[in-house]
């Protein structure tokens, strides 16, 4: 659905005389569809895993869940919930390396019963030590037991990404570490909250079905909320990387698991960012069988089950189709997954990933090929952003990445124009083979080392 900015920027005029007081203009972003029956709320907090707090890795994902799943002033937690069943609604918190993002999604006819029990959760939490146990022992599970034993693939990907930023504020996943976990207390939540959620630390997106009471009611409260904003990190600077690194993880995995990357001076809205895409999407789109990666290893050779290649971070890769929005950050890396692979096929896989992508930088994509893949993507594009809420998640990336108007606009539009020479020279200026970190996962490490 093809959102008129003219309609929304007549909206706001229409409802200019309600801004008066409350959360500033300025820290909105509004997308109203008219036809849309529910109402989704985004709202961004400048309070990403990059503020945590030396040895206390993962306060920022730990108060974020606190926040959408503990109780707050006026209700415990299995209050809130029961409340919220009756009207199908709900809120989450998702905390990546630069942002926490709260949202939720409701039916406009519940939206004056649901919206109070939102704002209370972001103005009033209670912040208990029922909660904060309950929430830190889920945190420490996934680290102890599904990263370490059931997930070898995330703890890949997890490693890759500690390695290439190491001794940065990006060199930890977002959920910390065991044991600055075991490091945080429930006063440190307290305080990570009183610094990082405040009025101009945060921008607020509401898409739907909403009306200029909804708008005025949400930002009255939120600007209850202290003026002041946090000092926020400068981009991280990772090492170079020279030659090709490699670090093997031990484990008595039944396939074994590889991530190869290194860090790309590129972030999305920038001219070279849409042929790069082309060049890989061609390469390896995720989830796509006609990229040429998965033909290579996959279908021609059928050493295993999926080969990708990245140019942003892609979480939950295992779950999801399309990438998910509110995950934007100030450096990517360029990376690749081969996985999973049985043991016998680990040294021939990943000479074959690392020949295909020497392939790709040395000789580029032919006319036909370009064409092909970039009238393809101009038609693909639509998939990622099919409801009000992925476009308002995208929306809040614009705001994030500094892009005039709409990333998903431009992106179809420079699908239309984009020639072969300039995904060609985009491959050759960003990617290269030299330079890689390669991260294994795989059992009986010594022989695959030898």
């Amino acid at each position: 659905m093809k959102i008129n900015h003219l309609v929304i920027a007549a909206f706001l005029l229409s409802t200019s005389l309600s801004f008066a007081a409350g959360l500033p203009e300025s820290r909105l972003v509004l997308m109203p569809v008219a036809d849309d029956p529910t109402i989704s709320y985004r709202l961004w907090f400048d309070a990403g895993s990059r503020h945590d707090p030396l040895g206390k890795e993962g306060l920022a994902a730990l108060t974020a869940r606190m926040i959408s799943e503990g109780s707050t002033t006026k209700h415990p937690y299995d209050e809130i919930l029961n409340l919220l069943f009756p009207m199908a609604g709900g809120y989450d918190a998702a905390c990546t390396l630069e942002q926490t993002v709260i949202s939720g999604r409701i039916h406009k006819d519940n939206a004056a019963a649901f919206q109070p029990l939102l704002l209370d959760a972001i103005l009033a939490p209670a912040f208990t030590k029922d909660d904060f146990e309950r929430v830190r022992s889920d945190m420490l599970s996934y680290l102890e037991n599904t990263l370490r034993y059931a997930s070898d693939e995330d703890l890949c990907k997890a490693v890759l990404y500690e390695t290439i930023f190491a001794g940065t504020t990006y060199g930890h996943i977002s959920g910390g570490r065991v044991q600055s976990l075991k490091n945080i207390t429930l006063d440190d939540v307290r305080t990570f909250y009183r610094s990082h959620y405040a009025r101009d630390n945060a921008i607020v997106g509401l898409g739907g079905g909403y009306d200029a009471t909804t708008i005025k009611s949400l930002r009255d409260a939120l600007g209850t909320l202290p003026a002041g904003t946090a000092a926020s990190p400068a981009p991280p600077q990772p090492k170079p990387i020279h030659g090709l690194q490699v670090t093997i993880v031990e484990k008595d995995a039944p396939a074994t698991a590889i991530s190869i990357g290194a860090p790309l001076n590129l972030l999305r809205g920038q001219a070279d960012w849409y042929p790069l895409a082309v060049a890989n999407s061609w390469f390896g789109e995720h989830r796509n069988s006609a990229s040429h990666l998965y033909q290579v290893l996959r279908e021609l050779r059928g050493l295993n089950y999926g080969d990708y290649s990245y140019l942003e971070h892609f979480r939950n890769g295992g779950e999801l189709e399309f990438p998910a929005p509110n995950d934007a950050r100030q450096k990517q890396i360029f990376e690749m997954w081969i996985r999973p692979l049985p043991h016998p096929w680990r040294h021939f896989a990943l000479r074959g990933a690392l020949r295909e992508l020497k392939q790709l930088v040395d000789r580029g994509l032919t006319e036909a090929q370009v064409s092909e893949k970039a009238a393809a993507l101009s038609k693909y594009v639509f998939h990622f952003a099919p409801t009000t809420m992925d476009r308002l998640g995208y929306a809040l990336d614009d705001r994030f990445y500094g892009i005039p108007g709409s990333h998903l606009d431009i992106y179809r539009r420079r699908m239309q124009t984009t020639t072969r020479a300039e995904v060609n020279a985009a491959v050759k200026k960003h990617l290269q083979y030299d330079n890689l970190q390669i991260v294994i996962v795989t059992k009986d490490a010594k022989a695959f080392r030898d």
